[in-house]
């Protein structure tokens, strides 16, 4: 089982960009789909952005749809979600996760996660 990596994550003034990436060890996230959920205070973890572990599809939540993208390098074994647009319900923790299937967004679909990395949007 892969163990993953967050970073990129920082304090951010809404309207502005971030980059966070995944990196895997300890195996291949070639044959996953990778995707990157997010936890606010109080609420459940849910996802943001998935990809296809070719890159040939890709999946966003509505919330996001329009302001991040998710891509991967499997040759790097990672994957990267680009921010922009960033709004103060952004302000999360956000995780990355393997998924052996596509087309399902629950938590529980996802595994390995990793510990995480705060991004925090400030007005």
């Amino acid at each position: 089982q892969v163990q993953l990596v967050e970073s990129g994550g920082k304090l951010v003034q809404a309207g502005g960009s971030l980059n966070l990436s995944c990196v895997a060890s300890g195996g291949s996230i070639t044959r996953y789909t990778m995707g990157w959920f997010r936890q606010a205070p109080g609420k459940e973890r849910e996802i943001g952005a998935a990809i296809f572990w070719s890159g040939a599809a890709t999946y966003y939540a509505e919330s996001v749809k329009g302001r991040f993208t998710i891509s991967r390098d499997n040759a790097k074994n990672t994957v990267y979600l680009q921010m922009d647009n960033l709004k103060p319900d952004d302000t999360a923790v956000y995780f990355c996760g393997t998924s052996l299937r596509w087309g399902r967004w629950s938590v529980t679909d996802f595994g390995s996660w990793g510990q995480g990395t705060q991004v925090t949007v400030s007005s």
